[in-house]
């Protein structure tokens, strides 16, 4: 028997108000909080939003305007798969033992409830489109590489003319694999063709198909990783005469621990032409993945989806543009450790920029958080929820940042934290070497002051921040060369 709850209406009434009841528990039930995540791969700081004088990202630019840009974010491992497996999976790469780009993080923890599978159980639609777990670029480019398919309802591998003219690359190392090189291309075509062109085109489609529930839905973008490929506008915006190479004091990297450095000869050894030819190429790559990116949030916008949907941007790690004669990632200065982080809520509480030290690890909570949800018991990080609603408000949390290094047979771990003032580093427990940098007073790190007397006490309070160092394996004889 049905209780008529409003004595006043009948018939046609009575069930019209039934109808808006049930609506309405509908929408009550839909009125989630949606997830956007773009993942940028090797992506720097290079951005207008970050304060860079010369490159042109207007879109990230004004994302960073709706909501925080974290200023010093900071990867857990300066490398894709372990950047990617400890952001995606909540854990340290300390925890999973992942330090390279050949193991999937399930062959690790084959129970593990990562990120995006955390929403796609609570009822989410999950997807992802290009590059979020590793795998390597460009050599697996339509594929799915480490990818993780409990993760996902949908996934979309793009592939367009950027791999398909990929003889046309010019490579200035090409003693180093496409991946793991200076190469770059000006691409054929329109911005639709290329690869990440497809990834903005598919995350779209996603967008449109899914508006009505709750979805986490991921874009991977793959510039500027290496070869560098843009459309001719992107070259245009940055004449080669503006575009210059760092500038530091003659023999500073004197003081720093061979190990810490991997571009050896320093710059390849290779003429500033092609240096700056390659740096403008990578400028070019980042205006043009903005672009795409810009294409994502306008389609956000018009879909009415603003302002129901958490938007987050991140780079998997850092990129080092010849600072210390040093290029490329797997290095633990602050070039290849920074990365942009930026969060977006709709109706966001505060807007601007927190100077707090956060990490990538981070981002798992703060999204379960915001959401509603409650991370597994594995998860490490620290919801950055507070920092959400006051970027000023006290936090101790410092950044770890981790890098493997072979030396022979052996396997020695670098250890790096940041502070909001500091950076201490230390190689194979301060064996191999360390380094303490005073972004105060050197936010370069031309002058390691590890080693002075008067900084002792400085380093021994940093150093108690470290973890403790994990026994690592000896280095298997004849090593393949991991994908880059």
């Amino acid at each position: 028997m049905r209780t008529n709850i409003f004595p006043g209406l009948t018939g046609a009434a009575w069930s019209l108000a039934l109808s808006l009841i049930a609506s309405t528990q509908v929408w009550a039930a839909s009125a989630k909080l949606n997830v956007l995540l773009i993942a940028v791969d090797d992506l720097n700081t290079c951005l207008g939003c970050y304060g860079h004088p010369l490159v042109k990202t207007p879109n990230m630019d004004r994302l960073a305007a709706r909501g925080i840009r974290f200023d010093r974010a900071y990867c857990q491992y300066p490398l894709c798969n372990p950047s990617r497996s400890s952001l995606l999976g909540g854990v340290r790469p300390d925890t999973s033992r992942i330090y390279d780009n050949s193991v999937p993080i399930r062959q690790v923890f084959p129970d593990i409830v990562t990120l995006p599978q955390l929403f796609k159980n609570h009822g989410y639609f999950s997807a992802r489109v290009g590059k979020l777990y590793h795998y390597g670029v460009p050599g697996q480019i339509g594929t799915s590489g480490l990818d993780d398919p409990p993760s996902w309802n949908e996934f979309v591998n793009p592939r367009g003319r950027d791999k398909d003219d990929e003889a046309d690359v010019i490579n200035f190392t090409p003693q180093r694999g496409l991946g793991a090189s200076l190469a770059w291309m000006e691409a054929k075509g329109t911005d639709e063709e290329q690869t990440d062109g497809k990834v903005a085109a598919e995350t779209i489609r996603l967008l449109e198909a899914h508006k009505e529930q709750p979805f986490f839905i991921a874009a991977g973008f793959y510039r500027p990783h290496v070869p560098d490929i843009a459309t001719k506008k992107y070259f245009k915006l940055y004449p080669l005469e503006k575009v210059l190479l760092p500038v530091e004091p003659a023999g500073h990297v004197t003081n720093v621990p061979s190990i810490a450095l991997t571009t050896k000869p320093p710059n390849y050894g290779l003429e500033e032409e092609k240096l700056r030819l390659f740096k403008r190429a990578y400028f070019a790559s980042i205006s043009f993945v903005d672009a795409q990116i810009g294409k994502v949030l306008d389609a956000l916008d018009q879909l009415g989806l603003a302002d129901k949907t958490v938007v987050v941007l991140w780079g998997d790690h850092g990129w080092s543009l010849g600072e210390h004669g040093q290029w490329q990632k797997t290095l633990l200065f602050e070039e290849s450790a920074r990365v942009p982080f930026i969060v977006a809520l709709p109706n966001a509480k505060a807007r601007g920029v927190c100077s707090r030290t956060v990490e990538l690890l981070d981002v798992y909570p703060t999204l379960a958080d915001l959401c509603g949800l409650e991370p597994p018991k594995t998860a490490e990080g620290r919801s950055l929820q507070p920092l959400l609603e006051n970027p000023r408000a006290k936090w101790s949390k410092p950044a770890i940042t981790q890098q493997m290094r072979s030396t022979g047979e052996r396997r020695i771990m670098g250890y790096s934290v940041r502070t909001e003032r500091w950076r201490y580093t230390e190689w194979d427990g301060g064996n191999a070497g360390a380094e303490l940098y005073d972004h105060d007073a050197d936010p370069h790190e031309w002058n390691n002051l590890a080693q002075n007397p008067n900084f002792a006490k400085t380093v021994a309070e940093l150093k108690s921040l470290l973890p403790k160092a994990v026994s690592l394996p000896p280095a298997p004889a004849g090593k393949k060369k991991q994908r880059k």
